[in-house]
């Protein structure tokens, strides 16, 4: 795989990490969330040079993570707001967070807090199923090929056992 073409791998990670897979679109993207909209402000939050600042968000223009939106016209000037592909990245944002939260804090403690608006709650992001929300523990996932992948002779078919487990999980599910 080459860093540049990643956008056009048959793997789900190496594409997004071809969006998102290095440190300044990151911490762009965490001042989008942040509500930050203003190139200047982007610049001022993370100390990056204009070029490479202008450099990110035209990717992220481009690949329809952010749409630039213009704000004044004389000089003209943009903001860059989060599209629903972009807002889709917040559970991404979030899990890193929570890494940060549990392995990289010091003894101050969290830098953020997060405060859920409809509970008034602080939280933790959790990750679980979809089909029966029990959380989901890297341990208890099996992998298999899907419809997009690249075309292997070898690949896994899922088990009897597998297909008895996902069956039975429904079932409880349901």
């Amino acid at each position: 795989m080459r860093w540049d073409e990643l956008e056009d791998e048959p793997c789900s990670m190496a594409r997004t990490i071809g969006v998102i897979g290095d440190r300044w679109s990151l911490l762009i993207l965490r001042e989008c969330f942040l509500r930050t909209r203003r190139f200047e402000a982007f610049q001022a939050a993370l100390g990056i040079t204009r070029h490479l600042l202008a450099e990110r968000l035209k990717k992220m223009v481009r690949l329809g993570v952010l749409r630039r939106v213009p704000y004044q016209e004389s000089p003209k000037r943009h903001e860059y707001i989060l599209t629903q592909k972009g807002l889709d990245l917040y559970p991404i944002m979030m899990a890193i967070v929570h890494w940060g939260d549990i392995h990289m804090v010091d003894e101050r403690g969290r830098p953020l807090l997060h405060v859920h608006k409809n509970c008034g709650k602080q939280f933790d992001p959790v990750m679980v199923c979809s089909e029966c929300g029990d959380p989901l523990l890297a341990k208890e996932v099996d992998v298999f090929p899907g419809p997009g992948a690249r075309p292997k002779t070898d690949a896994p078919k899922p088990s009897k056992v597998v297909k008895a487990k996902a069956t039975r999980a429904k079932a409880r599910a349901a």
